[in-house]
């Protein structure tokens, strides 16, 4: 099919490594589909990628991108229940700051009722990493308090409306008091601004524990984290944005009977991936359509701009996601 164009970070560093350059369309092999891209997801894992912190895994494409949104071209051998034409939004591996895109079909769902094709380019990856580690892995129930640091970014609007739709107390930590009003929009019972205040210290003046704590800070939260969980209680660590080493009291968390669990998707194997797009799609994609649960969308940018789409990313300006369009 020719030539398209795409996003690369050849040389790591900053927004100006992002290179807009020409590429194979590449071809589905058995088992995947081909899709012509209208929307891409920004992640902080696209970031980390461009700063030579996160590389593919081995045999992926360089082309950053790990969810996206769009119509199917083309289906590889033993394909049958997805066709040319439909509508879909993918989770990836890779590749999605592109005009075309392959990827295996288990990751792809079509586009739920009551969203449009752009809004789905910022889906997949944070309703997956939601119901996979919220959900799957810390096991939330009703009634319980979920914990979310982060809670205006993409993951943490999702999770906010996830937690309340599932029956939760929804606690959420944020840097501003724009971003603590919209979460509180949003549904979160509690927001904490952690800019003005110590959240394990608010949470314990509220006599508040978190039965479930979905965290991307990492080691700088680790001893606050456990302080707050509650007997039983899951921490589950999917971002290290506040360091990769801590000292962690085995008798504070044997106490508790607590466990902490540290995720990450993109390396999963092709069926883990398949297996928690199923059941994210069957639980998540009917509270979409009955407006229960959206996509929160910060802003769309072409794909010309992609730099000026991860600066705003960088800069924690945004409530919601960020998307590249195409």
């Amino acid at each position: 099919m020719g030539q398209m164009r795409a996003v690369t970070a050849p040389t790591p560093g900053g927004v100006d490594a992002l290179q807009v350059v020409d590429r194979p369309v590449p071809d589905p092999a058995p088992g995947e589909v081909l899709i012509r891209v209208t929307a891409a997801g920004i992640n902080r894992a696209d970031l980390l990628q461009r700063q030579g912190h996160y590389d593919p895994p081995p045999g992926s494409t360089d082309v950053l991108g790990l969810e996206c949104s769009g119509d199917i071209v083309s289906v590889g051998e033993g394909v049958t229940d997805l066709q040319p034409g439909a509508h879909v939004c993918a989770l990836l591996t890779g590749g999605g700051y592109a005009e075309y895109v392959s990827v295996p079909a288990g990751q792809v769902a079509t586009v739920p009722l009551g969203i449009s094709l752009v809004e789905s380019g910022g889906l997949m990856e944070v309703a997956s990493t939601v119901w996979s580690n919220v959900f799957m892995m810390g096991k939330l129930q009703h009634g319980e308090t979920l914990l979310v640091h982060g809670g205006a970014s993409g993951i943490g609007t999702m999770a906010i409306q996830l937690g309340k739709a599932f029956g939760a107390t929804v606690v959420v930590t944020v840097g501003s008091a724009q971003k603590a009003e919209f979460c509180r929009e949003l549904g979160a019972d509690v927001v904490i601004n952690y800019r003005e205040q110590d959240f394990a210290e608010e949470m314990k003046a509220a006599g508040l524990q978190a039965d479930v704590i979905l965290d991307i800070i990492g080691a700088k939260y680790l001893a606050a984290n456990i302080s707050v969980l509650a007997t039983a209680g899951r921490l589950v660590v999917i971002g290290l944005q506040g360091g990769i080493k801590a000292e962690l009291n085995l008798g504070a968390l044997l106490a508790k009977r607590a466990a902490v669990m540290a995720t990450s998707l993109r390396a999963r194997p092709t069926g883990e991936k398949a297996a928690i797009v199923s059941a994210m799609v069957a639980q998540v994609w009917p509270l979409i359509t009955d407006g229960t649960v959206r996509p929160i969308i910060h802003a769309t940018y072409p794909l010309d701009d992609v730099r000026l789409a991860h600066q705003v990313l960088e800069e924690s300006s945004h409530t919601g996601k960020v998307l590249l369009t195409l």
